[in-house]
């Protein structure tokens, strides 16, 4: 870079990375030669492994003066999330490259070289590092460093680094209380409701899980087609049924585990191949209820799965189904249910006109007149109560439109309004 091109401030050298790769984005890459696009990948892996330990340093600032605070986050992970616009799967990621910064001084100063590691590469040795005792981490780090700057690759790393390990492993303390054991296992869900898993298994866990998976996952016979990882799928799905079905699990507050669920009306409806009549509601409801479902792919939620199609039909055959309703409130009704509760309340206790020809007979005319207009307001009442809860487009409004007419059998609160 020339000497006209440094840049004077920190905001100017943003402006120029940003305008420097607004330029790269609105090139043509389609008529580039392919070493010329094979280049330009390796330099933009190179800026990324800047980028990352300059992110490492920011954050770590950001976290120590409490900067999330300032946003109303009680974390900065909450703060990454909610004003950065990131996934939480990205927060991690960044609060990762943080961690280097503030606990791997060495891997983090390799990693702003930009040729030395990669940002995958310095994380993983980050990971792998994280076991060794305290006053050895340093000088570890020093020599996979230095390894790495010779052109050892990853797979050359990880043997420098098991070796190390071994050469400076403590006694096993006997039990679980190493907060250094390298295990965990988490599950998330996609956008479509899919699960994702993610883990570090110790050797005798991955041991088990092998041979469980192996057992279930044979092949059943010369017409099954499908893969390794899918028959891997299918086994892990059978050894949960098969755990839920043996009572082995641990009780929760004297009663057995279930497995919460999510199924919409739709799906309850179609059980019934006779239902044609809401049809049209199940189209309509199947888009929102995916709605539904990516929102909690993205947000903590219940803990329960939402399932739909065959998954859902499945379910629900051997499950005790707990109905819950669920909607849209509909605020511009409100108003609306306001005004004809006042008008039943003025007719229900308006005085009855005197000095009729006729009195009794007209009397008589007028009290069955207003009992029928107060009928015909009960059933006004309910429906606009329906339509406040439930919006122009739900389940009740469905029944409102369709069923609202006939006759309803037994007592309905909303149907006793004004009854004494």
């Amino acid at each position: 870079m020339c000497a006209g091109t440094v840049p004077a401030t920190g905001a100017e050298a943003l402006a120029m990375l940003e305008s420097a790769l607004g330029f790269l984005a609105a090139e043509d890459a389609a008529g580039l030669p392919a070493q010329v696009v094979a280049d330009r990948l390796r330099a933009l892996e190179r800026h990324d492994a800047v980028e990352a330990a300059l992110r490492g340093r920011l954050l770590e600032v950001f976290d120590a003066r409490d900067g999330h605070l300032a946003d109303g986050q009680r974390t900065t992970r909450t703060w990454l999330v909610h004003w950065l616009r990131v996934t939480r799967g990205q927060a991690g990621e960044y609060l990762a490259v943080q961690a280097l910064a503030r606990g791997h001084r060495v891997l983090h100063a390799a990693l702003a070289e930009g040729w030395v590691l990669t940002k995958s590469e310095a994380l993983q040795l980050a990971r792998w590092t994280r076991a060794l005792p305290e006053e050895c981490r340093g000088k570890a780090e020093d020599i996979l460093v230095g390894a790495a700057r010779a052109g050892a690759d990853l797979r050359s790393l990880a043997a420098i680094c098991a070796e190390i390990r071994a050469l400076t492993a403590r006694p096993d303390p006997g039990d679980d209380t190493d907060p250094r054991l390298d295990r965990g296992v988490s599950l998330g869900t996609t956008f479509d409701g899919a699960g994702v898993i993610h883990g570090d298994l110790t050797p005798e866990c991955a041991a088990m899980v092998r041979a469980v998976l192996d057992a279930l996952s044979a092949p059943q016979g010369g017409g099954d087609l499908r893969t390794r990882p899918q028959r891997y799928h299918d086994a892990l799905a059978e050894a949960m049924r098969r755990l839920l079905a043996s009572d082995l699990l641990p009780k929760r507050a004297g009663q057995p585990v279930k497995a919460l669920v999510h199924v919409s009306f739709a799906d309850l409806c179609q059980l019934d191949a006779d239902s044609g009549v809401q049809d049209r509601w199940i189209a309509v409801y199947r888009a929102r209820w995916a709605a539904h479902r990516a929102a909690a792919s993205v947000s903590t939620g219940d803990g329960g799965a939402w399932l739909d199609g065959d998954a859902a039909r499945e379910v629900v055959c051997d499950a005790m189904v707990i109905p819950v309703v669920t909607g849209d409130i509909d605020p511009g009704a409100v108003e609306d249910l306001i005004a004809l509760c006042v008008c039943y309340h003025q007719l229900r206790t308006g005085p009855v006109p005197a000095g009729l020809a006729g009195a009794a007979t007209r009397r008589a005319e007028v009290t069955a007149a207003a009992a029928a207009a107060l009928a015909e307001m009960e059933q006004q009442i309910l429906g606009k109560i329906l339509q406040v809860v439930s919006g122009p487009g739900g389940a009740a409004s469905f029944l409102r439109r369709h069923l609202l007419g006939k006759p309803l059998a037994g007592p309905s609160l909303p149907l006793d309004v004004g009854q004494p």
